[in-house]
């Protein structure tokens, strides 16, 4: 069973950055392929980004490829987001994923079995 615990979140100014963090503990880190994912109110839960067990790849959805970053360090169990030029559309609740590779596409959320719990992204208006 693998915990995961976000941090990092909270209240930017558009075009601000930001770096979130995904503690994981109670197996293998470098066992899981990393993703992350937003929800933002109102809307359907959507992928973000997503790097292999080594991270040597990684791939984003359009929508934030260029300005936000993803990487792990397996040494210390975490993966991180780095968010840069936060837009209007970018808030929501930001959750990391693991998942062992498998049939499904990386993007697809059905594809990880272990969630956190969400930190809060907000841009002041």
């Amino acid at each position: 069973q693998v915990q995961l615990v976000e941090s990092g979140g909270g209240l930017v100014q558009a075009w601000d950055s930001l770096r979130v963090s995904c503690a994981a503990s109670g197996g293998t880190f470098s066992s899981y392929d990393m993703g992350w994912f937003r929800r933002a109110p109102g809307k359907e839960r959507e992928f973000v980004a997503h790097i292999t067990q080594s991270g040597t790849v990684t791939n984003y959805a359009n929508s934030v490829k260029g300005r936000f970053t993803i990487s792990r360090d397996n040494a210390k169990n975490t993966a991180y987001l780095r968010m840069n030029s936060l837009e209007p559309e970018d808030p929501a609740v930001y959750y990391c994923a693991a998942r062992i590779p498998s049939a499904y596409y990386y993007s697809d959320g059905n594809g990880y079995r272990y969630w956190g719990q969400g930190t809060q992204v907000t841009i002041s208006s």
